[in-house]
């Protein structure tokens, strides 16, 4: 490192010139979502159709380097951007599934967006395999994506150094070109850590090339699977936190990557404190003096279910109801309409109002797990209050739901009465029941139809690179045992041949003639 003299003049020149570049590109498309006021009809609080920065355009020029880089991830976005809206417009969907391997995403003639899933990472890509527990190295995901971006920039130049060695003529009698570049979208889980962690991890997936990244709610230390009694969200203030760590990263970076705002609500059985009154209307508690639930231990889901039972757990609002006749129940509820925000204590000074001093037992300090988190009430209000909260944050929104039909509807028609120009996200369990949940063969065929019209413009099937190929792989497993070679040639040799693959056995994608040019090119020297 060597000392330079600073000239003042010109440093704060250069540094206002940065303010003046972040301002103007705040204001893009993009960046401002059409920025405006509307009435929120689900509170009666003001909300932005823009993202929303609890910071200035003069604190993200203080914080970046004076070398400014350009990265293709905003390329990337920008296409996404546009291609979403586009099926915004027309009523459609992108339909994708998870891929980590960048042979077989060369292949994806039928999707527009490749999706790198942390779980698929988790089985595959991480040193130490096993279950989805966020528990792999933070960067593992990134590295993945990196891996499938620098392979799409490699077909996309072998690809047209094949077609410029050609004639105009001869690339007429050609099929179409390949977009290989097509944008990805990465899993961020929960952003590994503190909001540094989160901004670090979003610094390398800009890096890696993605063009959008989801970030959920969930809390890392509660993931369990066998019992049911693990799904822990954090509150809605962590939450909104590692979005804006998110956000001011990408700002810092100039980068034009997308955020997806998932919420992780549906299902939870638990949330990690009560700090945040936000979340005051879904936490449960005893409303029978018993002894605490800590008590118990770290008890099975069987104990906890049956000291729920005893305990008579209730939400706050739940428990005046059953406290109250019609008339108060009815008073109390528009006395908390008045109110955007209303914590428990402020609820419980409106009970006792309505009530006429009718004492009202609610405690979920005793409802605390021996680990302290608090039993949760999850609802379609509780996943839309929380992503109406996140969508300033983000340009788009996943609300993780069972495929329900009537829930879907409800959240996306109620949440668009906000955000008329929302994009949304969601993605396909590879186990869900749809003929036990009452759904027809023709509600199947025609379900991504029916979430697009909600708005749902981006649809992922996670799981084909697991259960896909797992099943692929069985079958020709089996053939190829019992039939060799001859069943090799009959069920893919030749049908690969015949078809307009793009693989291995042609010359072109394999590289041969971009190979060679290097070659012909330094032949001379």
């Amino acid at each position: 490192m060597s000392l330079k003299q600073v000239d003042l003049s010109e440093e704060d020149l250069a540094f206002h010139k940065e303010v003046g570049l972040i301002n103007r590109w705040w204001q893009s498309p993009k960046q401002s979502h059409v920025q405006r006021q509307i009435f929120h009809v689900i509170k009666a609080e003001k909300h932005r159709f823009g993202v929303h920065r609890p910071y200035t355009a003069s604190d993200v020029a203080s914080l970046r380097s004076s070398l400014g880089v350009e990265y293709p991830a905003s390329v990337q976005a920008l296409k996404l951007w546009s291609l979403l809206h586009e099926h915004r417009r027309n009523g459609t969907a992108e339909m994708t599934f998870g891929m980590i391997d960048p042979v077989m995403a060369s292949q994806m003639e039928g999707q527009q967006t490749i999706y790198v899933s942390g779980a698929l990472c988790a089985f595959s890509k991480a040193d130490c395999i096993g279950q989805d527990m966020s528990d792999y190295p933070w960067d593992t995901v990134p590295k993945a994506a990196s891996t499938i971006f620098k392979s799409q920039v490699y077909h996309d130049a072998r690809q047209r150094q094949d077609r410029m060695r050609r004639s105009k003529e001869e690339r007429a009698t050609m099929s179409h070109a390949r977009d290989y570049l097509l944008p990805i979208v990465a899993d961020a889980d929960m952003g590994f850590g503190s909001q540094t962690a989160t901004m670090k991890l979003v610094k390398r997936l800009v890096e890696a090339g993605v063009a959008m990244f989801h970030l959920d709610d969930l809390s890392l230390s509660g993931k369990r699977f066998t019992d049911g009694g693990g799904h822990t969200v954090v509150s809605t203030r962590e939450y909104l936190r590692r979005l804006g760590a998110a956000r001011l990263q990408l700002d810092i970076m100039g980068a034009e990557t997308l955020i997806l705002c998932r919420c992780d609500i549906d299902g939870a059985q638990y949330i990690t404190t009560d700090i945040d009154p936000r979340d005051h209307p879904y936490i449960l508690g005893a409303t029978v003096d018993v002894e605490p639930l800590a008590s118990l231990g770290n008890a099975s889901s069987a104990r906890v279910k049956e000291w729920k039972r005893r305990a008579k757990v209730k939400t706050f609002d739940e428990t005046v109801e059953c406290n109250a006749t019609e008339e108060q129940i009815t008073e109390y509820h528009h006395l908390l309409k008045s109110k955007s925000v209303c914590s428990l204590q402020e609820r419980q000074r409106i009970a006792g109002q309505v009530l006429k001093g009718k004492e009202v037992f609610f405690d979920w300090q005793s409802a605390r797990t021996c680990d302290g988190r608090y039993l949760y009430s999850p609802s379609v209000q509780a996943i839309l209050d929380r992503s109406l909260a996140a969508a300033p944050l983000g340009d788009a929104t996943w609300a993780r739901m069972d495929l329900i039909m009537d829930k879907l509807v409800k959240f996306h028609n109620e949440f668009r009465k906000v955000y008329p120009e929302r994009l949304f996200a969601c993605g396909y369990s590879a186990t869900f029941p749809f003929p036990s949940m009452g759904y027809s063969d023709e509600d199947v065929k025609n379900f991504h139809r029916s979430l697009a019209k909600l708005g749902i413009v981006w649809q992922v099937q996670p799981g084909f690179a697991l259960q896909g190929l797992n099943y692929t792989t069985k079958k020709f497993s089996s053939m190829f045992g019992e039939e060799g070679i001859g069943g090799y040639v009959r069920d893919i040799q030749e049908p690969a041949m015949k078809v307009d693959t793009d693989g291995y056995e042609k010359m072109q994608w394999s590289g041969g003639y971009i190979t060679d040019a290097y070659g012909d090119l330094l032949a001379g020297l």
